[in-house]
């Protein structure tokens, strides 16, 4: 576990979970909590949401190491193999797109924070869904200049 991830971790004793289990669940809510026993091993108490993320960001990174592994083409060209929608992306946006998924998730990585790379590869991927059906096209979109829209409505 990263520096950055140990400060967001709590300590309590096994104890505590039948003392103040209301305060270590309201606790593991909002970042895991690890639960020392005297009889055994440490255990790990957090919520859904964070064992989902966790999962997520270990299935994203062995996508990115499968990437890693093929030499063929550019990281855009790689990527697009194991992520099929990049293809709906422009060049320029494919580009982008592996770049700005290879910086989230070194930035997840290091900070132990999973949400930063979900969180761009969702906005990616609803980008190219979004383009795939056709929205984005500049050419479609018709600007109305109304001039009551900038001027200062009164209070009511």
């Amino acid at each position: 576990m990263t520096i950055a991830a140990d400060s967001f971790t709590r300590t309590r004793r096994s104890s505590d979970l039948s003392k103040h289990s209301a305060e270590v669940f309201a606790e593991a809510e909002v970042h895991p909590v690890t639960v020392t026993r005297r009889d055994g091993e440490s255990l790990v108490l957090m919520s859904q949401r964070e064992a989902d993320g966790r999962a997520h960001l270990l299935n994203f990174a062995a996508q990115l190491i499968t990437v890693t592994l093929d030499t063929q083409g550019t990281l855009a060209e790689r990527m697009a193999k194991s992520f099929p929608w990049m293809l709906a992306l422009s060049p320029t946006d494919q580009e982008s797109c592996a770049q700005n998924l290879v910086d989230a998730a070194r930035a997840s990585f290091s900070t132990d924070q999973p949400h930063l790379a979900l969180a761009e590869l969702t906005s990616w991927k609803e980008t190219a869904t979004a383009v795939a059906a056709g929205l984005g096209h500049t050419s479609d979109l018709e600007w109305l200049e109304d001039e009551s829209v900038n001027s200062l409505v009164e209070r009511p």
